[in-house]
């Protein structure tokens, strides 16, 4: 449970350690998604792929924009949240091409 601070109730421990406690799943879900999202990033290096889809990403933008509504979160909140990992996932996806590439490809000297 959250360290007690005076004049804390017990409903404002309570619910800062579900807070905690949800920060935390948060933090692994993130960390297996850019697991999985890293080995997409070696395919894509194999088979020549660009890091970016976006086709992909409108796709998912708009998939998420429909779960936070049902959810009742705010769908600019999800779509913010998704194009950050997503810039992320990018930015990883490139630094893997550029891995595999190294001297197999062709390229100015």
């Amino acid at each position: 449970m959250a360290k007690a601070e005076p004049g804390a109730s017990e409903e404002l421990l309570i619910l800062r350690s579900s807070i905690d406690n949800l920060d935390a799943a948060i933090v692994h879900i993130m960390a297996e998604r850019f697991k999985i999202t890293k080995r997409v990033g070696r395919l894509k290096a194999e088979q020549g792929l660009p890091a970016a889809d976006p086709d992909r990403e409108r796709r998912q933008i708009a998939r998420l924009r429909a779960l936070a509504h049902d959810a009742d979160l705010d769908p600019e909140f999800a779509e913010k949240l998704l194009n950050f990992i997503v810039s992320e996932v990018v930015r990883h996806h490139l630094q893997i091409a550029d891995d595999h590439c190294g001297s197999n490809c062709e390229g100015d000297d």
